[in-house]
This record gives C-alpha cells, sequence and structure tokens, in this order.
C-alpha cells in the first residue's frame, strides 16, 4: 500500500503512529486501540526517569489482572540471542507458569527491579504465606543515552509503575523502560500493536509490547532505510555494532498452554528481522508469552497456530515502527544526540527510488 501523507497534528499532539501515515503492516484487523491492552485482563504501567542531560531511564510494567503465586498463567518463554539479563528465565522455561507482573527496564536496574517486584506481590491480598516467587524482569542497555552506571531505577519507581498500570491507550516512544533507548539508528522506546485473528474457530486477540534498543538497518514494508537517508542518527560515537537487544511481551486470551506459547513467543523474536534487526553478538532478544484466559476453552490445536502466528509476526513489526515513531530526538550523557524519525521524511524515502540493503 502507498503510504498516504501525514495527517495535520495541531503543535504538542502525539507523535503519529505508523498507521496514522498508511503503513499498514498485513491484512489483518487491529483491536480497538491497536496495544496490548486490546487483551482483555491486561494493564501497562510506566515510570519515567529523566534527570537531563544524564539520566533517560525508567520501568515499564506488563501487569494481567489474575496473574500471581497462587494463580500463576501459562507462559512461555524464547531467547534468540541470550546476552541479556531476563530474571526469572529457567523457572519460566521450565513450569510454563507466569507468577508476577512483567517489568522492563534498563539493565543495571534489573535487579532493584525484581527485588521491588518481589514485595510488591507479597504484599497482595492472600499472599502472605508466599514462600517462593519467580520474578520476572526483562531489561535494555539505555546506557549510549543514560547514565546506567548511576542506576536510577529505585523501588518507588517500579511501583508507581505497577500501582498505575491501567487498560486503555498505551504511552510509547520516550517513556518508561524505553525512555533512554536506540534501536536500528534512530532513538526509540516503547511500542505496541494487536491483531484480532480467527484461530481454530473462534476470534481471539493477541497484543505485543516492545522494548527496542537494537542493532541493524531500518526496514519499513521491505524497503531499507538507513538513518542517513532520512537525514537522522546519532550525534558523536553511536553504540558499539554488536551491541542492543529488544524486549518483547505477548499477551492472548487465546487458550493456549506453554508450550504453545513459547511456540509463539519464538515467532515474536523472528519477527525482528523483518524490521531489519541484526540479532549480533551482544543483542539480548527475547520474548515473554502469556496467556489470560487458559479456562476459555480447550487449548488451540497446533495445527490451528497459523493465524496466530502470523497476527504475532505482524504485530511485533507493527509495534517497532511504533516505538521509533513515537520517539523524540534525545540528547543524553556525554552530550551525545539521536535523531527521532520524522514522519514526514520517512514517507518521502519509501516514496523515492528504493535503496540497496546492507551489504
Amino acid at each position: 500500500m502507498e503510504p498516504l501523507s501525514p495527517p495535520p497534528s495541531p503543535s504538542g499532539s502525539p507523535r503519529p503512529r505508523a498507521r496514522d501515515l498508511g503503513i499498514v503492516v498485513g491484512s489483518g484487523t487491529t483491536g480497538p486501540l491497536n496495544a496490548i491492552t486490546d487483551v482483555p485482563g491486561v494493564r501497562v504501567g510506566h515510570t519515567t526517569v529523566r534527570r537531563p542531560p544524564d539520566v533517560h531511564s525508567g520501568v515499564s510494567a506488563v501487569v494481567p489482572d489474575r496473574v500471581g503465586p497462587q494463580t500463576p498463567l501459562p507462559a512461555g518463554v524464547f531467547t534468540g540471542n541470550g546476552y541479556g539479563k531476563l530474571v526469572g528465565t529457567t523457572q519460566l522455561s521450565e513450569l510454563g507458569a507466569l507468577e508476577t507482573p512483567v517489568l522492563l527496564t534498563s539493565t543495571l536496574s534489573a535487579f532493584r527491579a525484581a527485588d521491588a517486584l518481589v514485595g510488591w506481590v507479597l504484599g497482595l491480598p492472600g499472599c502472605e504465606e508466599v514462600r517462593s516467587l519467580n520474578p520476572v524482569v526483562g531489561e535494555c542497555n539505555d546506557g549510549v543515552l543514560s547514565d546506567i552506571r548511576s542506576r536510577p531505577v529505585h523501588e518507588e519507581h517500579v511501583l508507581a509503575a505497577l500501582e498505575s498500570a491501567s487498560g486503555g491507550p498505551v504511552a510509547e516512544g520516550c517513556v518508561g523502560a524505553g525512555t533512554g533507548t536506540v534501536a536500528l539508528g534512530f532513538k526509540a522506546g516503547i511500542g505496541t500493536a494487536s491483531r484480532t485473528p480467527e484461530v481454530g474457530g473462534g476470534r481471539c486477540t493477541v497484543g505485543v509490547l516492545v522494548q527496542a534498543n537494537f542493532g541493524g538497518t531500518l526496514r519499513v514494508l521491505g524497503r531499507s532505510v538507513p538513518p542517513a537517508s532520512v537525514g537522522a542518527g546519532a550525534d558523536g560515537p553511536g553504540p558499539a555494532a554488536d551491541a542492543g537487544s529488544c524486549m518483547i511481551v505477548v499477551a492472548t486470551d487465546a487458550p493456549l498452554d506453554a508450550r504453545r506459547l513459547t511456540r509463539v513467543a519464538r515467532r515474536a523474536v523472528f519477527a525482528l528481522a523483518r524490521t531489519g534487526a541484526a540479532y549480533s553478538h551482544g543483542s539480548g532478544d527475547y520474548a515473554v508469552a502469556l496467556c489470560t484466559r487458559p479456562d476459555a476453552g480447550a487449548a488451540v490445536a497446533d495445527a490451528d497456530l497459523g493465524p496466530l502466528f502470523e497476527a504475532v509476526l505482524d504485530g511485533v513489526e507493527e509495534a517497532v515502527l511504533n516505538s521509533l515513531l513515537a520517539a523524540d530526538t534525545t540528547t543524553g550523557f556525554g552530550g551525545r544526540t539521536v535523531s527521532a524519525l520524522e514522519a514526514d521524511a520517512l514517507l518521502a524515502a519509501l516514496r523515492g527510488p528504493a535503496l540497496p540493503g546492507p551489504g
């Protein structure tokens, strides 16, 4: 589909998402908000920690309504490249059970965040006798723009993200865990999208949320869009060529067990290739997939999962684009500036002659 012109946008209004520009990934139908919160029983909260110019960080929380140590939800995890600190991975892989909300934050703040998450869950009604808990916390390294060694995310920030988590529209771009992230040579951040595929004879909802911070060359609708082609990029040294990560959370109300959710999580990481991800040595690429309605009926048969897989692939691709388009040019630690992907420049590049891909 030929991208449309960007709609007029009054000063101070939100930056356009991919669909606002006519950039439509796949043919599937989105949920009402085109966000992970379209999945019944999923809330999202952010706390942004910003002390310019040195600190641009934060924490984001994906909070399923029914999750807890007494009522774990089926979940799966997939590691595309394990250069990361995904707290809780081994038990999640072994048991396929999610006991806590999923937090995303900065690399060196992941361990404080996990401790704060444990304290929050232990304080919930019905958890008075809990003696073991597996917190799930993912991270990306935001050290290109933020003083990561200062470990700016503290307990109060985690609790604020958890307590403020809500349904409805999800803030994207430079917010929460995406405040300081950089992806594909542009300022990035949090992005989200959803689809409502028909699976196993019934319609379900699948939503994704990404914390984008990975390397490679951006591809939009199959076309290469390097930063230089749109007059963007880093001012000064950028991240090392092998650096970067992406955390993906997938939620669905389709009745899936842990094994099938692990298959879904694989497709979420595979989808990053569509956006131009390099999957480099230093990239921690992970997906956690969870089911909010495990009692909604018999588990979907493996042979019927194709439409759900396609929905996840399309959703992750669109969420990454949204994370870039929603972000703002940021000057951070050490005076380094990373430019945002501007909508008008992107549309002009997509209308122009195709550029050669990397290599």
